[in-house]
């Protein structure tokens, strides 16, 4: 059987357990100052700037982030905690504005943020969560935004009244987002189509329990089941085979099903909105006569 995937809140205590120790920390655990030269010279600690030393195991990411003179932050911080971001193909580091011996990274490869909120007592690796997830909301679209705040949520990262907290310290745009932000979901697509699905105007319920059929993602108009795959959350046959006896079970029941790809619906949402108002506007007087 495969591993079993780390759940949100032991990637969160991972990764904000010590990882950066100065020499005054190793020589604090007994490391003379031979030993720690020695140790990076083996290998066991990686030495990436004048007095930071890390564990081999490190984080790639973290490890760029302290080379440069920063901390891991925004998008990537949260990718690697599990929270759902839409796209991150950069390392986001959060650099304290006056900090010498900055070395920037490759520009297409790295985006330093200069202007981020220091939580004083943040490791040395990584910017406090409150902090990244306030800057995650300035470097994504507002769908994405909220996707991500959904995800928070939904792991219990934070609370309802943090997330406050972080848009109250945001200009007044993003805090039209707190009102719109719905635990239940519990991937990324999922937001998405909810936003979708009130565009339409239509009645809907979320992570509705049917008899002989488990929890769905969407009720629409009392008919209408629509569930969000992704291919992270819906690998191998064994879930498919699973997937298909679901939705002939919510068959028998009266209910029609439809899966839009999580592809599609993070891409081209204009697709699916048609998609949708389609499948809704050619069956639905029909199961709502």
């Amino acid at each position: 059987m495969p591993p079993k995937s780390k759940s949100v809140a032991q990637r969160v205590a991972d990764t904000y357990d010590r990882t950066v120790f100065t020499r005054a920390d190793l020589r604090v655990v007994g490391m003379s100052g031979r030993e720690i030269t020695d140790a990076v010279r083996r290998g066991h600690l990686i030495r990436v700037r004048r007095d930071r030393y890390l564990r081999t195991s490190a984080n790639p990411e973290v490890i760029e982030a302290v080379r440069i003179g920063g901390r891991l932050s925004c998008l990537s911080l949260l990718k690697t905690l599990g929270v759902f971001v839409h796209r991150c193909s950069k390392t986001h580091v959060f650099v304290e504005p006056g900090t010498s011996r900055i070395r920037p990274g490759d520009p297409q490869h790295v985006v330093v943020h200069w202007n981020a909120v220091a939580d004083a007592e943040a490791p040395l690796h990584a910017a406090s969560l409150m902090d990244a997830v306030r800057q995650s909301m300035r470097c994504q679209a507002p769908r994405a935004a909220l996707a991500t705040l959904d995800s928070l949520a939904h792991h219990g990262v934070l609370t309802r009244e943090q997330i406050d907290e972080v848009l109250l310290a945001l200009p007044s745009r993003f805090r039209a987002l707190a009102r719109l932000v719905d635990a239940s979901a519990a991937s990324g697509p999922e937001t998405y189509v909810r936003l979708l699905l009130r565009s339409l105007g239509v009645d809907f319920e979320t992570q509705v329990q049917l008899p002989g059929v488990g929890r769905v993602d969407f009720l629409v108009d009392g008919w209408l089941i629509i569930e969000c795959d992704s291919r992270e959350f819906h690998e191998g046959w064994g879930k498919q085979v699973e997937d298909r006896r679901r939705d002939i079970a919510a068959a028998r029941l009266g209910y029609v099903t439809i899966r839009p790809l999580a592809t599609e619906i993070l891409r081209d949402d204009s697709t699916v909105r048609d998609m949708l108002q389609g499948v809704i506007s050619t069956l639905g007087p029909r199961f709502t006569a």
